[in-house]
C-alpha cells in the first residue's frame, strides 16, 4: 500500500479503513466496482469499527455486573416471563418516551439478567446506560457527601438515557437512602428513563427505605409512567436442586416402600 496513503489515514484516524483497504482494492478490481461503490465500502468499514469501539466503551462505562443478552435467557425455565413484552422493551421505545420500568419478582427469577440485557440492547441502539445496584447508589452518595461532591455524583446519575437500579429489597437500606433515591427519581422524572428491579412488594418499600413519606414520593413519580412486569416462579440458580416439597415427598415415598418389621415377620415361612 502507498506509504503516503497509510500516513494520511493514520493522521485522519481512519483505522477501520486502513485495516480493510487492501482487501477492498482487490475486491474493487475483481468486481469492477465504480468509484462510488468502492468509497461506500471503505467508509462503511470505518463506520463499523467506530461503532464497535463506541459500543465497547459504553458497555464498560455502564458497569454491568455481567454482560447479559436476551439470547442467553432461558425462556422455557420460567414461562411467567412475557417474551413478547421483554423484546418490545428491547426496542428501546420506552427510553425515547422517557418512561420507566419496574421488574418485580422473587430472587433468582431473571430480573437482573433481563434488566442488563435490555440495557445492552439500549447501548447497541446508540444510547447511554448506567447500571448500579441500590447499594452502589447509597455508597456513591455517602462517599461523595463526605467529600462535598454530591452534585458530581448526582450528575452521573442524571446523564444516562437509561439508569438501571438493581436489587431493591434485598435488605433494609441505611439512613437517608430515601433522600438520595428520591432526588434521582425526581430529577429524571419525565426526562430520562429509569429501570428498577425488586423482590419485595411496593408496600414494603417504606420499611426498606426507613422513610415512608420518601417511599411514597418515589413511587408516586416512578410509577406514573412505568411499565410494571411481575415475574413469578422459583429461582433459576436453584434449578438443579430439589425443592423442599419434592424432597419431602421423596423421603415419604421411600419410607412407605420399606416394609415394617411386623410385615417382614408375616412374610417369613412357617416352621
Amino acid at each position: 500500500m502507498n506509504e503516503a496513503l497509510q500516513s494520511a489515514m493514520r493522521k485522519l484516524r481512519l483505522s477501520g479503513m486502513s485495516q480493510t483497504l487492501e482487501v477492498r482494492l482487490q475486491e474493487a478490481a475483481g468486481n469492477r466496482l465504480g468509484h462510488v461503490e468502492f468509497l461506500e465500502l471503505v467508509l462503511q468499514d470505518e463506520l463499523t469499527v467506530r461503532t464497535d469501539r463506541l459500543t465497547s466503551r459504553r458497555v464498560k462505562a455502564a458497569a454491568f455486573r455481567e454482560q447479559k443478552t436476551l439470547e442467553d435467557f432461558d425462556w422455557q425455565f420460567n414461562p411467567s416471563v412475557k417474551k413478547r413484552l421483554i423484546y418490545e422493551l428491547a426496542t428501546c421505545q420506552f427510553i425515547h418516551q422517557a418512561k420507566d420500568v419496574l421488574l418485580l419478582g422473587p430472587p433468582g427469577t431473571g430480573k437482573s439478567h433481563l434488566a442488563q440485557a435490555i440495557g445492552y440492547q439500549a447501548i447497541k441502539a446508540g444510547l447511554v446506560v448506567l447500571y448500579r445496584s441500590i447499594f452502589d447508589v447509597v455508597r456513591d452518595f455517602l462517599h461523595d457527601e463526605a467529600l462535598e461532591g454530591q452534585e458530581k455524583v448526582l450528575a452521573r446519575y442524571l446523564k444516562p438515557d437509561l439508569l438501571i437500579i438493581d436489587d431493591m429489597g434485598i435488605k433494609q437500606l441505611p439512613k437517608r437512602s430515601g433522600e438520595y433515591l428520591f432526588e434521582i427519581i425526581m430529577r429524571r422524572y419525565e426526562t430520562k428513563s429509569t429501570m428498577m428491579t425488586s423482590n419485595r412488594p411496593l408496600e414494603d418499600w417504606g420499611k426498606l427505605i426507613g422513610d415512608v413519606p420518601s417511599a411514597t414520593a418515589i413511587l408516586d413519580r416512578f410509577l406514573h409512567h412505568a411499565e410494571i412486569i411481575t415475574i413469578t416462579g422459583r429461582s433459576y440458580r436453584l434449578k438443579d436442586h430439589a425443592s423442599p416439597e419434592t424432597s419431602a415427598k421423596a423421603r415419604s415415598g421411600k419410607q412407605a416402600a420399606q416394609p415394617a418389621p411386623e410385615q417382614e415377620a408375616c412374610l417369613e415361612p412357617k416352621a
